[in-house]
């Protein structure tokens, strides 16, 4: 489930919707059970694609901060 990002600056990890926040924020549980506070990717802010609670998503985690990461895509249900 984990690999490296393409660019090889992040972890990418696919994590479920818990809840929406304010300004394009999310807050996504991992498979292990932690939580993270994400936020969109540029392409899908740009192509106006809707994230809900439940949806499955891929998760670019900072290698700094484990706790925080962008959603890079939406997976179909």
């Amino acid at each position: 489930m984990t690999s490296p990002s393409k660019n090889g600056k992040g972890i990418e990890i696919q994590g479920t919707v818990v809840e929406c926040l304010r300004n394009a924020t999310f807050t996504v549980e991992l498979p292990n059970g932690h939580k993270v506070l994400a936020h969109i990717s540029g392409k899908i802010r740009k192509n106006y694609i809707k994230i809900l609670p439940e949806d499955r998503v891929l998760v670019e985690l900072s290698p700094y901060d484990l706790t925080r990461g962008r959603i890079l895509f939406r997976y179909r249900n």
